[in-house]
Parts: structure tokens; sequence; C-alpha cells
């Protein structure tokens, strides 16, 4: 689907202790809604982001693009390459080395864009997790949908004269902080979406995360190819 397609831009903020929230941007940079993710069970959520996009598209204005901040998959089997941040290479995985964490969360560590929390084999995954994977699931039928993490996408977009938005803080009051993850998710997704950004990981087949800016490192860098064997 080409860029000018998409009229909206939606960016979810996943967990479970609190309700998830979600914020929408227009091609404009105008923020449009913002709320939380109804339900009281995982399959309520995800009927609830179905509906809101459903909404927001049978209005006729265009279609919605949404990244999620979650992973989109969890590990199918654990992890046996492992990266070498000294000597720049890939390595078999050694004994007592847990094996989670797919390529795309590799990337962002190995680039120190963010910490993130290595995906596990599915019985073994937290409750947001679970919640993340059953969000891409509904979506699943959906063309522009993507990865986001904001974490990642704040240091890719310090120092440096970053996309600006014009947002109102109704729907704030109840997480702030996830309002704003959530924004800048919805950010992610439009530069990304607009060919200013890139995609890291993908490698194992388990998905790849989405960055508001080119990388900061060679396209052809040995951490961006997943190793064939």
């Amino acid at each position: 689907m080409k860029s000018q397609e998409f009229a909206f831009f939606m960016g979810v903020d996943v967990q479970t202790r609190r309700r998830c929230s979600y914020f929408v941007l227009n091609n404009n940079r105008r923020s449009i809604h913002q709320g939380w993710l109804e339900g009281n069970s995982i399959g309520s959520i995800c009927s609830n982001l179905v509906e809101v996009i459903s909404i927001m598209e049978s209005n006729g204005n265009g279609c919605v693009a949404v990244g999620i901040d979650s992973p989109r998959l969890p590990l199918e089997s654990l992890r046996i390459h492992y990266w070498d941040g000294r000597k720049q290479r890939w390595r078999q995985r050694r004994e007592g080395e847990q094996g989670f964490g797919r390529h795309c969360e590799v990337v962002i560590r190995a680039l120190s864009l963010a910490n993130p929390q290595f995906t596990r084999l599915r019985e073994n995954c937290e409750d947001w997790m679970l919640l993340g994977f059953a969000l891409f699931s509904c979506l699943e039928n959906r063309e522009g949908v993507f990865e986001v993490f904001p974490s990642a996408s704040y240091n890719c977009l310090n120092n440096r004269i970053s996309p600006e938005v014009s947002i109102n803080f109704n729907n704030f009051a109840s997480g702030p902080k996830d309002m704003i993850d959530a924004c800048v998710s919805a950010a992610t997704v439009m530069e990304f979406v607009q060919g200013r950004g890139c995609k890291v990981g993908g490698g194992d087949g388990l998905g790849s995360i989405i960055l508001p800016t080119p990388l900061p490192i060679d396209n052809n860098h040995p951490v961006l190819r997943w190793p064939s064997e």
C-alpha cells in the first residue's frame, strides 16, 4: 500500500496493569483522536481496537496505519545466534545463555537505541506480550500494521530536528507517559510510511521493528543480517 493511501497514523501502547492507550495523527501531523482501549479480556480489547479503526475508516476519509508497541510474535524455539559486539560478528549460543530475543530486538540493543525485554517462548511470555500478540493477530489481514518501540524512537529522534506534531491533552490524565508513548508510536509510523524511517530485524521470520529515522550504521552492517546457519 502506498503511503498516500493512509490518512491516519495510530500508535498503541500495550499494557495490562492499566488500559492500553492509543493516539492518532492525520497527514497534517495533528492529533485527531486519542483514548484508551476498553475491555476486560484479551478478546474484548482486540474487538475494541478493531472497532476504533473501523469507525475512523467508515467515515470515508482514508485508511489507518497502525504501530503497536509489543512484539509481533513469540519465539518458536530458543535463539541459537548471539551478537558479539566486541568482535562485531555473530556466534553460537553458549552453555548457560537463555536464548531469548528476536533478531529485531538484538539489533536495537546492539545499536544502543534501547534495552528491550527479550521475547520468550509463548508459555514464558508476560501477559502484556500475550495481549500484544493478540492485537497483531486481530489485524493480520490489514496492510500497514507495524511493530514499534517508543524507547528506541526517542533515541533516534534525540539531538536532531524531529518531526513536529500538534497535540491536545484530552484523555491524558489516566496516564500521560502512556499517551506520549502512543503519540511517538504514531509519529514513528508516519515517518516510516512516508519514507523517512527504516525497519530492523526480521531475519528470523519473527517480525521487524520500524524506526522514525534512517539507521545510524551502514545498511550492510553484519548485525542486520541474520546468520543462515
